[in-house]
């Protein structure tokens, strides 16, 4: 039973969406096939010889992998309608 302005299913569909990005977000951080990259692919600078060692399948530089680092990490999701929910 749906309640207010959302119809039959809402939630089971909000929480199948948050999961499904979940993996997506966890899938493209997965190294591609273990061969690392010998120039970052953002930014086209060599990647350390040592680097590649170290982290199997390595595809970014130190500077823009912690760029895209920041980036993920504010991409949770709050997709509860609730108003007391956003006040948190």
């Amino acid at each position: 039973m749906a309640t207010g302005w959302a119809k039959d299913g809402a939630v089971q569909e909000q929480i199948d969406s948050t999961v499904q990005d979940a993996v997506e977000r966890a899938r493209h951080q997965l190294a591609h096939d273990g061969k690392s990259l010998t120039h970052c692919e953002k930014c086209g600078k060599k990647t350390p010889p040592r680097r590649r060692e170290v982290i199997p399948g390595v595809r970014r530089y130190v500077t823009s992998q912690a760029e895209r680092d920041k980036q993920d990490n504010g991409t949770l999701y709050n997709r509860r309608g609730s108003k007391d929910s956003q006040l948190r």
